[in-house]
């Protein structure tokens, strides 16, 4: 049942978390007027459960893979420099055919099949035109591999598409999916269609279009913390010498020290209050033999012998007396600030050279989330809110790291495009990705062997 648990709980935090974040990315690409073809919560799969958005065109969903979430946004794929010079021609003639296989674009415009069908397979990925499953043929969406017919989408009179901002089916104009829509300059209505996604936007767009994913993230966060300390509060230490807490299983629980006991001295040294008790603790366990703890229960004084068995304890097992202190929504602010900046120190620590393989050793991967979630869920609904909140600030400001594919290696890709005045080709950014892919692979392995070794091993 701890399995079990564990693995619902991560899987619910994990894709509620990443499900927000590509909201973000839906949210901000729609704010910019970028087509986006499909939102789902769950990993890519060919069984899911969709509908259309009529508003948006966008495909909501969901798919049986529930580890996280994705969203589709056009033009985000970039599109291969040799194909450029003949794309016009390729939408020309299938706005002009209404519907055209691979092969015949491949004789008409002198290109290979191989050629035909990456320009055919941007053009979809821009929303311009969509594949054409031919069911006769024994093709359908769910299918791995494109089909072999293109096919012109519906448009209203000012040719928008259900993807565009402002599109109107009801005016007088309007062509159905797979109706032909001859062009008079394929080159500029091409221009046009490709100003309607990612690649066709500016940078200042497109940066923040990659920023609001983990800026999502990080927002979350930062509300739940708020509001956590402000409205439930946080249980902090009270200087006195009563026990709050005996943990089970410890060297005071077998002395017989029980939650509520007054210590009055530990080896001898007298104890006030939680500090000089604490201080007395520490002495008495680094000398590695038994001791005596003097103690008031039921209004009388009471000795304990504490056995050490000749080593010394690490921790006696004893926690203070707390009470629960609600901070003002300004303290709650800062407090969640400070440890956002906790979280942003640790990630860029990550990426430091001298500072890797030390904050890799606190480092946890996807098995110890789920555990420490299950924990978290156990604990009550505030404990779970807090913990999904430290996971949130965790992804949001990982993402921001610079390293493809993370959303901040392709907004230093962006960086690096306007410092050049030219876009990196597709190919180029494939490697960069591979080098990132490969350093969060050694990640994920370091980060699974701390939690075999902190969940398995203990």
């Amino acid at each position: 049942m701890g399995v079990v648990s564990a693995v619902f709980w991560g899987v619910v935090v994990l894709s509620l978390l990443v499900f927000l974040h590509e909201g973000g990315h839906f949210l901000a690409a729609r704010a910019c007027g970028m087509r986006v073809t499909e939102f789902y919560l769950g990993m890519p799969c060919r069984h899911h459960l969709a509908r259309k958005s009529r508003t948006y065109g966008t495909e909501f969903g969901v798919t049986p893979i529930l580890l996280g979430g994705y969203t589709r946004i056009c033009g985000m794929e970039g599109t291969h420099d040799e194909l450029l010079p003949a794309l016009p021609a390729c939408f020309g003639m299938v706005q002009r055919e209404g519907r055209v296989l691979a092969t015949d674009v491949a004789a008409e415009l002198g290109v290979d099949a191989d050629r035909a069908y990456d320009m055919l397979a941007t053009l979809a990925d821009w929303a311009a035109i969509r594949p054409y499953y031919d069911a006769e043929k024994g093709e359908a969406p769910s299918q791995a591999t494109l089909p072999e017919a293109f096919e012109t989408l519906r448009r209203d009179a000012n040719m928008l598409t259900e993807y565009d901002r402002g599109h109107d089916f009801s005016l007088p104009g309007t062509t159905e999916a797979g109706a032909p829509r001859p062009l008079e300059d394929p080159a500029k209505a091409l221009e046009c269609e490709k100003s309607r996604t990612y690649l066709g936007k500016g940078f200042l767009k497109r940066v923040f279009t990659l920023l609001a994913g983990p800026l999502v993230n990080v927002v979350l966060a930062f509300l739940v913390v708020t509001a956590s300390l402000s409205l439930v509060g946080v249980e902090v230490a009270v200087n006195s010498n009563r026990l709050g807490a005996v943990t089970r299983g410890s060297a005071a629980q077998a002395a017989g020290l029980r939650a509520g006991d007054v210590v009055t001295s530990v080896g001898g040294r007298s104890c006030g209050d939680w500090n000089t008790l604490a201080s007395a603790i520490d002495a008495a366990l680094k000398t590695g033999e038994d001791f005596k703890v003097t103690y008031e229960r039921g209004g009388s004084s009471h000795e304990a012998v504490v056995r050490t068995g000749g080593k010394r304890l690490g921790a006696l097992g004893v926690e203070a007396l707390t009470r629960r202190v609600r901070l003002s929504l300004a303290d709650a602010a800062y407090s969640a600030v400070r440890y956002g900046q906790e979280v942003a120190g640790f990630a860029v620590r990550l990426i430091m050279p001298q500072h890797t393989m030390e904050t890799l050793g606190s480092a946890s991967s996807v098995v110890g989330i789920s555990a420490a979630a299950s924990q978290a869920a156990s604990s009550g609904v505030n404990d779970l809110l807090l913990f999904i909140a430290m996971v949130s600030m965790s992804l949001g400001f990982m993402n921001l790291l610079p390293i493809p594919p993370l959303d901040g290696g392709k907004i230093l890709i962006e960086i690096v495009q306007l410092v050049i005045r030219r876009q990196l080709s597709v190919r180029v950014q494939a490697y960069i990705s591979y080098v990132g892919l490969a350093f969060f692979l050694f990640i994920f392995v370091f980060a699974l062997k701390n939690d075999v070794v902190r969940l398995v091993l203990g």
